[in-house]
């Protein structure tokens, strides 16, 4: 019978060797975190192969995604849909086994991973996801929620600012069923990290309220299964298990260097670790007996039926929670979403107040939030300012896990990774907000819910130089572009009740990605539209106001710059200037529309445009083109009131007009 370590060296060669094929990837890390990974798969990971998606499964994330060799090497052994020829192309051109672990593209795989801190992150969500659900629909009787999350963590995650938001929140959340195992190595791509990483990590971890077991050998698969065991026996606090580990174990020449962490160890290396950890087979050649004790499929399928035989229980002693979860698992509206939300949009039309869009937006979760039991709230300590809160919410603490708004603290970046581990463990509708200046802090996270498809939904308001006197450090320039040139990202930013209850009406809908609302803190008056105009407002861009005849010039603005623009239409009317103007609340769904409907909301023949944003103006041009000009933002904001700074960086109905008068003259090209 193979021993543990010939099962750990499975891991060691089929990395090492698919590496050396590709002639890139890191090979240290898979190398130092065979043992560990040997013994939590086949001893402790409640997973079934052949159904990835299993709701019920231990959740595991490799943090530190550089090791993706091990991961896929685990895939494989364990039985999942990723044959060996996947593993002999790995980094290739569409294959299933990219640099960096990828959700989507890798059965199996939690979450994509490489940026560093952002794993453990993630993990922070699914195991804060677990903890709600389970308070959410377990009962007396019966726990239809119940695993574990494990994440793999290298020093480059910890150094990460991340991981200390997300870690700080883990120990006051009593994240009991995350478990994290630390690879202390000793090593980064520098080299040895003693002059430039010098925290004691146990004791940061035990001051933010987690168990930590410590000096755990790395390749002593005793020791690794009795610290797992003791970290399952700490049901309220989360557990770090620091593993001393040595980089390329098993390298003659690379253990314990930098060397062997980003690059091939090169052919007559790995002849030499073969005959130094006596593994006599060829390259990618996995021996049978090794593969069948590694093959998990049957013991998965048996730990899921067992599941199913338990939810069959469930749902004949509790229907309606059954039911409740069943629809959330498949990710599915409630059957009264649709009139509701549509009722509630043909409502707001009705109004005839100014309003701030984030006041706006709160009328629209109170409407919302109670239909949707999936929806979990948050903010990054501007519940107040954002109004991410609603009626009924109830604040989620340790000891009040069932309730459905997070008070995340002063911790932007933390509270959007988080988010996206929620979204990914599904049944889950994550949202929270901030000001959008601070996005920036978040930005990578943003990007990767746009990577990753992830539902998540940010709230960012304070949208503009609109928010007046807290001055430049807060008003936003370039922000509401850079989510724009960010893929798979809907950027909402609505101009008035109507709109905002549209944007977060398609961003609910939504499941394919990541949405931002982008809110005024300024009241902004509503605009009128009839039943036809009304039923546009989904497609991100609409003609709110037509012109008399055909038009001489097309508007196009977004939120509190609609009304803006819509007064200058009546003004230029005074002057025979016919003008058309195009609300545009999420231009990535108007860019999604059929040809046909974008040539007949901005018709090619009609060059004379302008485009009216309180923000960064270059994003504009691919609407107005060259020939056409912008009114917005070239520099920072400044400290004034809201009215006064219009005025001072010309964002008026007055330069429109002037703009609008030039730009309609003959032989006029730009006048940006």
């Amino acid at each position: 019978m193979p021993s543990r370590q010939e099962l750990a060296n499975a891991i060691r060669f089929l990395s090492m060797d698919a590496v050396q094929a590709a002639n890139s990837g890191h090979p240290g890390a898979p190398m130092g975190m065979a043992d560990i990974a040997e013994v939590l798969w086949n001893d402790f990971l409640k997973h079934n192969p052949k159904d990835p998606s299993w709701f019920n499964r231990d959740r595991f994330v490799l943090s530190n995604g550089h090791a993706s060799m091990m991961l896929y090497s685990l895939l494989h052994l364990s039985g999942y849909d990723l044959p060996i020829e996947q593993i002999k192309q790995f980094r290739q051109l569409h294959s299933q086994t990219p640099g960096h672990p990828e959700h989507g593209e890798t059965p199996g795989v939690e979450t994509t991973t490489g940026p560093l801190g952002q794993g453990l992150s993630n993990a922070v969500g699914m195991a804060l996801a677990e903890k709600h659900l389970a308070a959410q629909f377990n009962q007396a009787d019966s726990e239809i929620i119940n695993h574990n999350t494990y994440v793999f963590a290298g020093d480059g995650d910890l150094m990460e600012g991340v991981s200390h938001e997300v870690a700080s929140l883990a120990g006051v959340w009593e994240l009991g069923k995350l478990i994290v195992f630390w690879d202390d190595n000793n090593i980064s791509i520098d080299g040895p990290i003693d002059t430039w990483y010098g925290d004691d990590t146990a004791q940061r971890f035990e001051a933010y309220g987690w168990q930590v077991i410590s000096k755990v050998d790395g390749h002593d698969p005793e020791a690794i299964k009795q610290a797992i065991e003791a970290a399952k026996t700490d049901t309220h606090k989360p557990t770090l298990i620091c593993c001393k580990t040595t980089m390329a174990f098993g390298s003659p020449t690379f253990a314990g260097s930098h060397k062997a962490h980003g690059a091939p160890l090169g052919d007559e290396e790995i002849q030499r670790i073969r005959d130094n950890l006596k593994w006599p087979h060829e390259a990618f050649h996995i021996p049978d007996a090794i593969r069948d004790i590694w093959n998990a499929s049957e013991r998965g399928s048996v730990a899921q039926a067992q599941w199913q035989g338990q939810w069959e229980t469930y749902a004949d002693e509790y229907p309606n929670l059954a039911k409740d979860l069943q629809r959330r698992m498949i990710g599915k509206l409630p059957e009264a979403w649709e009139k509701t939300s549509q009722s509630f949009i043909e409502a707001c039309q009705q109004q005839n107040n100014k309003l701030a869009t984030r006041k706006a937006s709160q009328n629209c979760l109170n409407e919302y939030a109670p239909l949707l039991s999936e929806m979990m709230g948050g903010s990054a300590d501007l519940t107040g300012s954002n109004n991410t809160d609603w009626k009924d919410c109830i604040a989620f603490n340790a000891q009040r896990p069932r309730g459905n708004y997070i008070h995340y603290g002063v911790r932007e970046f933390g509270m959007s990774a988080i988010m996206n581990g929620m979204a990914l463990h599904g049944a889950l509708l994550p949202f929270a907000g901030t000001f959008l200046t601070f996005s920036d802090y978040a930005r990578n996270a943003v990007r990767m819910s746009g990577l990753m498809n992830a539902q998540v939904i940010y709230v960012y308001s304070h949208d503009s130089i609109g928010l007046g006197e807290d001055g430049p450090t807060h008003q936003p320039i370039e922000h509401a572009a850079m989510l724009r040139y960010t893929p798979n990202v809907d950027v909402w930013r609505p101009c008035d009740e109507v709109e905002t209850a549209v944007a977060w009406q398609q961003s609910i809908e939504k499941n394919t990605g990541p949405s931002c609302l982008l809110l005024t803190r300024q009241g902004v008056a509503p605009q009128q539209r009839d039943i036809e105009t009304l039923a546009q407002v989904k497609r991100g861009g609409y003609i709110l106001k037509d012109s008399d005849g055909a038009p001489d010039l097309l508007l196009l603005a977004t939120g509190s710059e609609v009304g803006l623009a819509a007064e200058a239409q009546q003004q230029l009317a005074k002057q025979g200037l016919q003008a058309r103007v195009i609300s545009m609340p999420c231009t990535e769904r108007f860019d999604r529309q059929d040809k046909a409907y974008k040539e007949q909301v901005l018709p090619s023949n009609v060059r004379a445009r302008i485009a009216v944003e309180a923000a960064s103006k270059d994003f504009w041009y691919k609407y107005v083109g060259l020939d056409g000009a912008v009114i917005g933002m070239e520099s920072f904001g400044a400290s004034a009131p809201a009215n006064e700074l219009y005025e001072y960086f010309g964002i008026t109905v007055k330069a429109i007009v002037e703009k609008a008068l030039v730009l309609s003259k003959p032989g006029v090209h730009s006048v940006a």
